[in-house]
């Protein structure tokens, strides 16, 4: 199922959510420590739109029982690289799930930090978090979530985000000249 394309988000705000514990003592130390987890959240919003635009966009989110069902989405600008990229991108040689940096080949040009990419075999989605060009190690986040094996194609343009709705409410506002105003949060399921 694929999140409607029309009409197009007018702004999104992007998240990244980690799961951290934090812990300070009276003094001021702070401990942090990582439960590990990390997971990309999306606010977007709509320009006011016609009861013809917003009703099948409305009508999807509540048909995925504000939660209950996952949905594909490729968010405009976000989803494509930044950089000069092109050519089939693959890991070179497997990597294990923890591994914070990849092994790339099949590049040409840049990947720029900040932009999203995706292996083959995954449903999450990474981030680069320094520019590589051409072959050799590239630096991601979070660390991977599970293994990538050698060859394993790596999405850096249209990027598939598998999401949900993030909240069990679901609320529009019908403002004057019969105008609906609409933001819609998702987060990432992995």
């Amino acid at each position: 199922m694929s999140y409607p394309t029309t009409p197009e988000f007018s702004a999104i705000n992007v998240e990244s959510q980690h799961s951290n514990v934090r812990t300070e003592t009276r003094s001021g130390r702070t401990q942090v420590r990582s439960l590990g987890a990390q997971r990309w959240a999306f606010s977007a919003q709509y320009n006011d739109m016609t009861r013809e635009d917003f009703a099948p966009v409305y009508a999807f989110v509540v048909g995925t029982g504000s939660g209950v069902d996952s949905f594909d989405i490729v968010p405009p600008v976000i989803s494509d690289a930044k950089g000069n990229v092109s050519g089939t991108v693959r890991a070179n040689g497997a990597h294990s799930e923890g591994d914070s940096t990849i092994t790339i080949d099949g590049i040409t040009g840049t990947l720029k930090a900040g932009d999203f990419i995706k292996f083959a075999n995954h449903n999450k989605v990474y981030m680069v978090t320094a520019d590589r060009t051409g072959a050799g190690t590239l630096s991601i986040h979070p660390a991977l979530i599970e293994s990538v094996a050698n060859n394993e194609i790596i999405s850096y343009d249209g990027v598939t985000f598998k999401m949900r709705v993030a909240n069990d409410v679901q609320q529009f506002a019908l403002q004057e000249f019969d105008r609906y105003t609409f933001e819609v949060d998702m987060i990432e399921v992995i």
